[in-house]
């Protein structure tokens, strides 16, 4: 069973930026992709972005490209959500999923709330 943890969100103001984290616990980590999501109230959970194994893809959804950055660490079975420049419309919990087998996302993290004040 892999488990994720992710690191607690929090309240930051407009344009600023907060750093998540999501540790996994299996050992295999550094062989999956990792996804991170988020939901907002009243709304379906939406892809926020994605990286490969190695680390040397990335996708993000078009909300929020050149704001958010996904990276991970291998050697810390880690994976980070970097996010600068926040917007109200950024407040969502936000959760860390692998993708164990290539085939969508089957483990989930427990997710974590960020809230941007306006």
């Amino acid at each position: 069973q892999v488990q994720l943890v992710e690191s607690e969100g929090g309240l930051v103001q407009a344009g600023g930026s907060l750093r998540l984290s999501c540790a996994v616990s299996d050992r295999t980590f550094s062989w999956y992709s990792m996804g991170w999501f988020r939901q907002a109230p009243g709304k379906e959970r939406e892809f926020v972005g994605n990286i490969n194994w190695r680390g040397g893809t990335t996708y993000y959804t078009n909300s929020v490209k050149g704001r958010f950055t996904i990276s991970r660490d291998n050697a810390k079975n880690a994976v980070y959500l970097q996010m600068n420049s926040l917007k109200p419309e950024d407040t969502a919990v936000y959760y860390c999923a692998v993708d164990s087998a290539g085939t969508g996302y089957d483990y989930w993290g427990q997710g974590t709330q960020v809230t941007v004040s306006s």
